[in-house]
């Protein structure tokens, strides 16, 4: 990465390893919160972390949500079958 800058005694590198086990709460929390003072301090990190962010947050969100189409084929399903909800 260029301009890997080490803020907070954490590089930017490092950050960026970290992100996911951060987000999953899997990192320690002197790891966790050298993470969050190294991005309080580095745009880079902050702009990167920020979209990393929405990424997962969408994706958890979608795997999450029930689909509506599967929902439909469930519903559909189960009145062929004679079975109540």
């Amino acid at each position: 990465m260029n301009n890997d800058r080490i803020l907070a005694g954490i590089a930017c590198t490092q950050v960026l390893a970290k992100l996911s086990d951060y987000f999953d709460g899997e990192l320690a929390p002197e790891v966790s919160a050298q993470i969050e003072a190294h991005v309080r301090q580095c745009d880079n990190c902050a702009r990167f972390g920020g979209a990393f962010t929405a990424i997962v947050a969408g994706l958890r969100k979608s795997i999450e949500a029930p689909s509506s189409s599967a929902s439909a084929a469930t519903a559909r399903l189960r009145s062929r079958l004679g079975l109540r909800d």
